[in-house]
């Protein structure tokens, strides 16, 4: 598991955008997500291979296949865990996105979609939000654009962020990209704040994730799985989460 963004450091930057995993259990042949909450935030999960077992306190379990993606609107409460499937490769990026003041608080909701069912534009995957002519199914709040795009060696690409999206970043694990005359692997880089069109190069071949978005503007008061916009938020949250708790330990679900 690599951590590429927090809450409390580019997390503040970058916000919607809070939090971004990246995770790959190529060194191990076990990898498992134990039950564990949230609240104030949205989780997105981009299965880049492998097979994960899921399950939640919305009701929904079950196996999300290679190319799949998982959305955790966690709202007022939820839990949520994973676990690898099979003995091969499971990687992909797990992010989390800030939610707004009407949503934060909101009835949790959970989706789990096939590669199928995302759809694409050009090289690009829409994963949140509208880009070109493809939109994503899922119901992220206005104003977010996520996208997953892959680059054969030599190709180009161009982004350009809808009006009012000047928060842009961009996270490269898999291959090498020129942006801005700059080689870019293994990294996150974040784009100074504006609507300007990003163009990318593949020096080899390469895969990575996108996001742009208009600006968050509440502070992010923060608990150990929530992200909220004020104290009150963030307690109420924290209190559903300790009452889902009380339920699942009583139910032998957690210690």
């Amino acid at each position: 598991m690599k951590r590429l963004v927090s809450p409390s450091d580019l997390g503040e930057v970058l916000k919607p955008f809070v939090f971004l995993d990246y995770f790959d259990n190529s060194m191990k042949a076990d990898m498992r997500f134990s039950m564990h909450p949230h609240s104030g935030l949205a989780t997105t999960t981009v299965l880049l291979e492998g097979e994960v077992a899921y399950e939640d306190t919305t009701g929904a379990s079950g196996i999300m296949p290679s190319g799949g993606v998982e959305w955790m609107n966690a709202g007022r409460g939820v839990w949520h865990d994973g676990q690898a499937r099979g003995d091969g490769p499971v990687r992909g990026y797990q992010l989390w996105v800030a939610l707004p003041p009407e949503l934060e608080l909101g009835a949790p909701h959970s989706q789990y979609l096939s590669a199928s069912e995302i759809p694409r534009t050009g090289p690009a995957r829409v994963i949140l939000g509208r880009y070109g002519n493809a939109e994503s199914p899922i119901p992220a709040p206005r104003g977010i654009n996520y996208l997953l795009v892959r680059l054969s060696a030599g190709e180009q690409w161009q982004y350009t962020p809808p009006a009012g999206h000047t928060v842009a970043w961009l996270a490269v694990q898999r291959g090498a990209l020129r942006v801005a005359g700059e080689s870019v692997a293994n990294e996150v880089v974040v784009f100074a704040e504006s609507e300007d069109v990003l163009a990318f190069t593949a020096s080899e071949d390469s895969e990575f994730v996108i996001g742009s978005a208009v600006p968050h503007p509440h502070d992010l008061v923060l608990g150990y799985y929530s992200v909220h916009t004020s104290p009150e938020a963030l307690r109420v949250g924290e209190a559903r989460i300790a009452e889902i708790g009380a339920q699942l330990r009583r139910r032998g679900r957690i210690g």
